[in-house]
C-alpha cells in the first residue's frame, strides 16, 4: 500500500466538518446527485471521516460520510425535521486550485483545521482518483474503509472523471475499468454490488462483473456497513442505449433489431437471476398488497397533478383487473430484477453485444424495498416506457409508430430468450406500465413540466384499456 494512504481521522473530525459546514450548505444542493432539492440544508452530522492523504504543501484528501439534515417541508419555519440523507464526499485540499480544477471548487475555508486552504471535489483530480485505485489494488484497510477485489488491477492506469451529469459519480481508469462511486449511501446490502456479484457467479456475460469494491464499516463495532463504490470492466466504445436510440431515430433508422436484441439480453439476465437467487410465488394476499400500493400512488399523483384526474378511473381499472385475477386464484412468480430498467441503463458494445448496468434500483426507495422479489414484467414495463420517451425526445415530431415497433420487437426478443412473451400476461403488464406512467406524471409535473405530455400520452392509452405492447 502506498505510504501516502494513511489513517482514519478521529481527533478533530468535528472541527473539520464545522469548518466545511458553510461551504457544503451552498455547494451540496447544487450537485446533480443531491436528493433533497427544494428543501434547505439546516445542518450536518458526521457519520465517518478518514484521511486518505495527509495535507502537505500541495494536496490533502479526506473521505467523509456526511448526513445532511433538512426539514420534510420546504415551507418557511422548517416543517418536520428529516433524519437526513447520508452522502459520500471526497474532499481535496490545496493551497490554491489550478484552473483545470475550477469546476470542482467547493470553496475557501476560513476557520478550523483547514483554514486558509481551498477545498474541492477530489474526483476531478487524477491524484486522488489514483489513491482510490491503489487502495482497491492492494485491498487496503484504512480506518473504517474496506477495499476488496476479485481480480488483478494494474497500478499504472490513468484516471479521468466522467463529466456527464448522473445520480452518482464515475471515474474511468485507462479504458480498462470504470469506478462508480455512490453518492447517497445507505447502510445494508446494496443491490448494485449484490446482483452483479450473483450474476458473475452464474457466468452471466450480460452484466459486467465487479472487479473490486469499497465499503465502510461505521460505528463502534462496525455494525453499519455501507457500499461506497464498485469497479467494473469498462466497455470501450460502447454506446448508451438511450443515446443510440435517439441517434437512430433522428436519422430515420429502424431500431427494431436492436430492441429485439435488448429484449433477449434482458431475458438472459432475468433467467440468470432466477438461478442465482430465490424466487417466490405471489398469491392473493401478496398481489392485493401490490395492488394497494399502486392504487395509493395513483391517488396521491392525481391529487398533486390535476391533469391526471380525468384518467384516474380508467387507470384504476388496470389495478382492479389484476386484483380480480388474484382473487380468482391466479399466482405469479417473483424474483430479483433490475428494478430501474430503461434505455440509459443499457450499453451496446462495438460488436453489438448488449449489457445491463446500474443495478442500484430506484435510489429514492429504501434498500429493503429495492431488494424485494418482483415479477419480471416490472423491468419490461420500464423498458417499454423508455421507448415511448425516446420517441418524444429525438428533436422531431413524436414517433408513436417507431415506439410501438420497438416495444413489440423488445417483447419478441424477450420471448425468444426467456421462453415467455410478456404480452401473454397482459393484465399484469398493463398494471405495471400504468404504475410506471403514473410515477412519470408526478415526476415530470414536479421537475420537468415541459415533459408532462409524454407520460400523459401513455396515460390516455392505458386508461382506455389498451394493451401495453
Amino acid at each position: 500500500m502506498s505510504q501516502a494512504v494513511t489513517r482514519s481521522v478521529t481527533a478533530g473530525s468535528a472541527g473539520l466538518l464545522a469548518s466545511l459546514d458553510p461551504l457544503l450548505r451552498e455547494w451540496l444542493p447544487r450537485q446533480r446527485w443531491f436528493a433533497g432539492k427544494g428543501r434547505p440544508v439546516t445542518g450536518f452530522s458526521l457519520v465517518a471521516a478518514t484521511e486518505l492523504l495527509p495535507f502537505d504543501a500541495k494536496l490533502g484528501l479526506h473521505h467523509l460520510l456526511v448526513r445532511a439534515h433538512q426539514p420534510l417541508s420546504p415551507a418557511p419555519g422548517g416543517g418536520v425535521p428529516h433524519p437526513g440523507d447520508c452522502y459520500q464526499l471526497l474532499i481535496g485540499v490545496r493551497e490554491a486550485l489550478p484552473p483545470r480544477l475550477a469546476p470542482a471548487l467547493i470553496g475557501h475555508v476560513h476557520d478550523g483545521p483547514l483554514a486558509g486552504r481551498t477545498v474541492y471535489d477530489a474526483l476531478y483530480d487524477p491524484r486522488p482518483a489514483e489513491v482510490l485505485l491503489e487502495a482497491l489494488r492492494t485491498q487496503a484497510r484504512i480506518g473504517g474503509l474496506r477495499f476488496e477485489r476479485r481480480e488483478e488491477i494494474r497500478p499504472d492506469l490513468v484516471p479521468r472523471m466522467v463529466t456527464a451529469e448522473q445520480s452518482n459519480s464515475s471515474v474511468i481508469y485507462g479504458d480498462t475499468f470504470i469506478l462508480k462511486l455512490l453518492r447517497r449511501v445507505l447502510p445494508g446490502v446494496n443491490p448494485d454490488l449484490e446482483l452483479p456479484l450473483a450474476l458473475a457467479r452464474e457466468g452471466c456475460a450480460r452484466v459486467p462483473a465487479p472487479a473490486a469494491w469499497m465499503t465502510a464499516e461505521v460505528g463502534d463495532t462496525g455494525d453499519d456497513s455501507y457500499v461506497l463504490g464498485v469497479l467494473q470492466p469498462f466497455v470501450r466504445g460502447a454506446s448508451d442505449g438511450w443515446e443510440l436510440a435517439l441517434r437512430e431515430l433522428a436519422k430515420g433508422e429502424d431500431f427494431t433489431a436492436e430492441a429485439r436484441a435488448l429484449g433477449r439480453a434482458t431475458a438472459e439476465v432475468h433467467t440468470a437471476l432466477a438461478r442465482a437467487l430465490p424466487t417466490v410465488s405471489l398469491a392473493h394476499l401478496q398481489l392485493q398488497s401490490l395492488v394497494d400500493g399502486m392504487t395509493e400512488r395513483l391517488q396521491a399523483a392525481a391529487q398533486a397533478v390535476p391533469a391526471l384526474r380525468p384518467y384516474a378511473p380508467g387507470l384504476h381499472s388496470a389495478f382492479e383487473a389484476l386484483a380480480d385475477l388474484a382473487a380468482e386464484g391466479h399466482t405469479w412468480t417473483a424474483q430479483r430484477v433490475h428494478g430501474d430498467l430503461h434505455l440509459g441503463q443499457c450499453l451496446r458494445s462495438p460488436s453489438g453485444q448488449w449489457s445491463l448496468i446500474d443495478f442500484e434500483g430506484e435510489p429514492a426507495k429504501p434498500l429493503a424495498e429495492r431488494r424485494m422479489a418482483q415479477p419480471v414484467v416490472r423491468d419490461v414495463a420500464g423498458m417499454l416506457r423508455s421507448f415511448d420517451y425516446a420517441a418524444h425526445s429525438a428533436g422531431g415530431p413524436p414517433a408513436p409508430r417507431w415506439a410501438a415497433a420497438c416495444r413489440a420487437a423488445y417483447c419478441t426478443g424477450y420471448a425468444e430468450a426467456g421462453g415467455r412473451d410478456p404480452r401473454t400476461d397482459p393484465v399484469l403488464l398493463r398494471a405495471y406500465e400504468t404504475d410506471k406512467a403514473v410515477y412519470e406524471v408526478l415526476y415530470e409535473a414536479r421537475h420537468r413540466p415541459d415533459w408532462l405530455p409524454v407520460p400523459l400520452a401513455a396515460v390516455r392509452r392505458l386508461a382506455m384499456g389498451a394493451q401495453p405492447a
